[in-house]
């Protein structure tokens, strides 16, 4: 019989898990795609039951094999958010699960809060403005627009809290969750914020709050039966798979900083106080007495997508091209802004934009200045994090696109910061295995997982050029903003 620990994250577009030893080697590894429904322009929502438990149950079946193969000392589940799931007293989910910020529908919610508490008492307390993130506006809007489904509300869950009460029927929240539930979380006490989380939650009871990495409870015999999960097995609180994915990678300590390269880019800097800026989101850190200034760009692996299918070239051959076109693009520079920009800009409506587009150019120069963009992005959420007061001293590159070396070199050359890359990139599901090593004792607190299989290291020369190339993008925005938001408003007619 293996000895193993059990790590499942709930992703937008699939769920993964992994099984490890206490040392951190792989045994398994499963992934089960899954569909995102958009029934309406602004909704984004997943059916909590048919998917994000049924997800749970068919990897951990996957991975654990025949029964008794493999002894679990420990499971843990991270998931997609912040995101918001009503249910009944029972647990039973009264609608689909509202997604994080890519669903934006509370948008008169957000204004209307903001108004009513005050946007620089809603920063300081909760660290962050009100943006699409925010699970406050939600309630709301689901006070005003449906009814019924709020009066029979009776518990809110995310997907790590919702598996985490489908495995062991205890009701708790991490506190890393919580903070990113504004305006609803004091990031200074360190607890539901008092008045304003018990009027947005109306008839539902908070949840009690823990930290990610401690036992929150035990496998229970239904749950087993339907997961292949040996009862009585200790289960400790996941977390936002962001942060879980930091965990995995041994983004930990203050001056430590995660870049993940996916669909869209995410920074995460762990911070040994709140930094509250308005043009990021600070948050509850993964462990005790340590918090978190992360931004998050709406468009990166997905311009880079974009090229590719417009070119009809694929990736490997696009990407040695562009390795080819010296830094600038030849003259050419692009706005990453194809699905409007989160941080540090906040401008839903801003649109990517190609500049100094002559006849002589061709693919390779413009694929090689859609990567460069998604750099001059990353630095622009950098800076920023820089100067609010974080120390950036150590980055660590994950995410599927760390695995190109051309991308993560254009972006240590325009950040002019060097990359460590991990040995193992598995992502949130890893993270999830150490900490319920941590929370049962399998892992010493000690123990790092994340081992640095290579650096990448900035070219003086090359980030010299990108610097003053990178003044040019920040006025690009600038000057054509009022441009770019009448195309917007246009577009929008035309759905």
């Amino acid at each position: 019989m293996v000895a193993a620990l059990l790590g499942i994250d709930i992703g937008t577009s699939s769920t993964k898990g992994v099984l490890c030893d206490p040392g951190g080697q792989v045994l398994a590894t499963a992934v089960r795609p899954h569909v995102t429904s958009m029934p309406r322009p602004g909704w984004v929502e997943h059916d909590a039951s048919t998917m994000w438990w049924a997800d749970v149950c068919a990897v951990s079946r996957e991975l654990l094999g025949r029964p008794g193969a493999v002894q679990v000392l420990g499971a843990c589940i991270s998931g997609i958010g912040p995101c918001l799931l009503v249910t009944d007293e029972a647990g039973t989910p009264l609608r689909p699960a509202i997604l994080y910020g890519v669903d934006t529908r509370a948008g008169a919610e957000i204004l209307e809060l903001t108004s009513r508490y005050g946007a620089d008492a809603i920063l300081a307390r909760g660290g962050s403005p009100l943006t699409s993130q925010a699970i406050g506006p939600k309630l709301l809007w689901l006070e005003r627009h449906e009814p019924a489904v709020w009066a029979a509300s009776r518990r809110m869950f995310m997907a790590s809290s919702y598996a985490l009460w489908r495995l062991t029927g205890e009701y708790v929240l991490d506190h890393h969750s919580a903070s990113q539930c504004d305006p609803m979380y004091d990031l200074t006490a360190g607890q539901w914020a008092s008045g304003w989380a018990s009027s947005l939650a109306g008839p539902i009871a908070l949840p009690p709050l823990t930290w990610p990495g401690s036992v929150a409870g035990y496998v229970t015999a239904q749950a087993s039966a339907a997961t292949g999960i040996p009862a009585g097995t200790p289960v400790a609180a996941g977390t936002i798979d962001a942060w879980s994915e930091a965990v995995s990678a041994g983004v930990r300590n203050p001056g430590e900083f995660m870049i993940m390269y996916g669909t869209t880019m995410f920074f995460i800097a762990t911070a040994g106080r709140p930094l509250a800026d308005r043009r990021l989101w600070c948050t509850a850190g993964a462990f005790p007495g340590t918090w978190s200034l992360a931004g998050g760009m709406a468009s990166s692996g997905s311009v880079v997508a974009w090229g590719s299918e417009l070119t009809g070239v694929g990736y490997p051959e696009l990407l040695a091209e562009a390795a080819a076109v010296p830094p600038g693009a030849d003259g050419l520079l692009v706005l990453p802004y194809f699905a409007g920009e989160r941080t540090p800009i906040f401008d839903a409506q801003a649109r990517g934009t190609i500049f100094g587009l002559t006849l002589r150019h061709g693919r390779a120069q413009l694929f090689r200045a859609l990567l460069e963009a998604t750099a001059y992005g990353a630095r622009h959420n950098l800076e920023t994090m820089a100067d609010a007061g974080a120390r950036l001293d150590r980055a660590v590159a994950v995410g599927g696109g760390a695995a190109s070396k051309v991308w993560l070199q254009i972006v240590s050359d325009v950040t002019g910061r060097a990359q460590e890359v991990p040995a193992v990139t598995i992502g949130a599901a890893y993270g999830d295995a150490y900490l319920a090593g941590l929370a049962t004792g399998a892992t010493g607190a000690g123990t790092g997982w994340a081992r640095t299989e290579d650096v990448i290291a900035p070219d003086p020369a090359a980030t010299a050029r990108y610097t003053e190339l990178f003044g040019l993008y920040l006025s690009a925005y600038t000057d054509t903003a009022a441009t770019s938001h009448a195309l917007a408003a246009s577009q929008e007619h035309q759905r």
